[in-house]
């Protein structure tokens, strides 16, 4: 697939939550959480898409974090039905992108790859060691990942991966697909959400040819910087960043706490550390990818 232009040096803003920006408009209190809204309301997707493009974002990341051949099996969903939402979900996102095709600027589809807790609908993509080895994990995310290959994404999305472990069996799985991916850290502080020091855990995709750029998402924004120089310790691949809006997720009160600390201010400094896709994760809507095209 053609990058030509994300990763030659100058920063391009990402989306933010398409989570949230669909919550605005539906109750995503589901285990498929967005991924229902392949099934329920596809136009939806396109039209959150479509706001953050609107924003100014040039990536779409699609509605497959959450999206699982086991979690949707789990709700009488086949294969073949499974496969074919997996799809959808990159369609959907090219889709929104033909909408506002014809001014010149190029845009991007990444299909949106969640770790294998995200599937589990526990908070799972918080703590990571889930006790599977890295055999059985890279089984469980391959297929998923061939089916969104198949649908011509022009990149893979790998994000918020907790685990050094899990990141293992990601870069195998993704060996030989034909489609680069960036693989993105859900980090606190200098570690991962499993413990590992983040210069280990991004060696792990430092040589791994069909990683393009690593860094991290869905993490507080004052550990983005710090977390991005751990990654240029041991790679000089290209940088991500895309943390969530810096509340803290109460996992017993099912709802988000604290202030946001989410702020275009920080684009400079996460350029200065080497980013070169800058965007948000959770609780980061269009207004907040509009207000970082700005800041640009």
């Amino acid at each position: 697939m053609e990058l030509a232009g994300l990763f030659d040096g100058n920063a391009v803003v990402s989306d933010g939550g398409l989570a949230t920006e669909l919550e605005t408009r539906h109750d995503l209190g589901d285990a498929l959480w967005s991924a229902r809204l392949l099934l329920d309301a596809p136009e939806e997707i396109v039209a959150a898409h479509r706001a953050f493009f609107d924003a100014g974002a040039l990536i779409a990341t699609t509605a497959s974090y959450q999206a699982s051949y086991s979690g949707f099996a789990a709700r009488g969903i086949d294969r073949k039905a499974a496969t074919a939402l997996l799809h959808r979900s990159v369609e959907l996102a090219r889709q929104a992108r033909d909408e506002v095709a014809g001014d010149g600027v190029r845009r991007w589809v990444a299909a949106s790859v969640g770790p294998y807790g995200a599937a589990l609908a526990d908070g799972s993509e918080y703590r990571g060691d889930y006790g599977l080895s890295v055999t059985a994990l890279r089984d469980w995310h391959l297929p998923r990942i061939e089916a969104l290959v198949e649908a011509g994404p022009d990149l893979l999305a790998v994000e918020t991966v907790p685990d050094a472990v899990e990141a293992e069996a990601l870069v195998a799985a993704l060996g030989g697909v034909g489609v680069p991916a960036w693989l993105t850290y859900n980090v606190e502080g200098d570690r991962t959400r499993a413990g590992q020091p983040l210069t280990e855990a991004f060696a792990v995709a430092a040589e791994a040819p069909e990683v393009a750029a690593v860094g991290v998402n869905c993490c507080a924004p004052d550990d983005v910087t710090g977390a991005l120089a751990c990654a240029r310790q041991v790679t000089d691949k290209p940088l991500v960043a895309y943390p969530n809006s810096g509340e803290g997720w109460d996992h017993d009160l099912h709802s988000w706490t604290g202030p946001a600390t989410f702020s275009p201010e920080h684009i400079r400094e996460w350029i200065a550390a080497g980013a070169q896709v800058v965007g948000g994760c959770c609780r980061v809507g269009p207004s907040d990818i509009a207000a970082l095209t700005r800041a640009l």
